[in-house]
């Protein structure tokens, strides 16, 4: 598990404890209430934890035969291959191309919706600099 992911739990876990604490302090008549309204934010958060990875993957997806139907009207007849970095540092979003016929480039694609994909950061060879690239795209993001 990443430390960001650990972080949020024990944070979230030390807010319901403190919830739960303060839920019995409270007086008699209003301690079934919020004893329930404290289960409930419990039961939300571990949903929450429980979703939200698989949530994020299946926006990914979506994202990525967004980036495979741009790509192929911008560039018929090629090839390319679509990844994303892995862990909760890098942006799920931002995903990197690699052409067949340009191999050791990496272009990185920002996919907001299939209206708004654009280049946004280019790894080129060494040496090189990204506008020598076959697949350079000047526009910006939105």
């Amino acid at each position: 598990m990443h430390p960001i992911t650990v972080i949020e739990i024990a944070g979230s876990f030390i807010l319901v404890i403190v919830i739960f604490v303060i839920a019995r302090l409270l007086p008699k008549q209003m301690r079934k209430l919020s004893l329930i309204i404290a289960s409930l934010l419990s039961a939300l958060l571990l949903l929450f934890f429980t979703i939200r990875p698989h949530w994020v993957d299946y926006q990914v997806s979506k994202k990525i035969e967004q980036l495979n139907q741009y790509l192929a009207e911008k560039y018929p007849n090629q090839e390319w291959t679509i990844s994303r970095k892995e862990g909760r540092q890098y942006n799920p979003y931002h995903l990197e191309v690699e052409f067949e016929n340009e191999k050791d480039w990496i272009y990185t694609y920002s996919v907001a919706n299939e209206k708004n994909i654009c280049q946004n950061v280019w790894t080129p060879t060494e040496g090189k600099f990204p506008q020598e690239g076959k697949h350079y795209e000047s526009n910006h993001c939105k």
